[in-house]
């Protein structure tokens, strides 16, 4: 029951966060940034969130310092956004599934090229 819980806010967290960074975060470092997973732990203390960023590696970096620097007004927003009695701690890590994706099929035509 409460891992249903987890999950609803995750998902609502996500779709806010999602909102909150392309709309309001006008600090120039942050590029083209989408919002691919949230993960909280079972107490709703600690949100990872999981973000994709278009460009380079350069951009990339830049937009996770960006979007480090604003966690305490991306937090702010969330709470003002979502009832919770806590508002979780939010961190910020890539989303390396795509590219991980990406590398392991192109491993594959490789292979069956050969």
């Amino acid at each position: 029951m409460d891992n249903m819980r987890t999950n609803r806010v995750a998902e609502q967290m996500k779709k806010e966060l999602g909102e909150i960074i392309n709309q309001k975060i006008k600090d120039p470092r942050v590029g083209f940034v989408t919002v691919t997973d949230v993960d909280l732990t079972n107490d709703l203390q600690i949100a990872t969130v999981y973000i994709s960023v278009y460009g380079d590696e350069a951009e990339k970096e830049a937009s996770l310092i960006g979007l480090s620097k604003a966690s305490g007004f991306i937090r702010s927003e969330v709470g003002r956004r979502i009832r919770l009695r806590k508002v979780p701690e939010i961190s910020f890590k890539f989303d390396e599934a795509h590219e991980y994706g990406n590398r392991i099929d192109a491993i594959l035509r490789q292979l069956n090229n050969d």
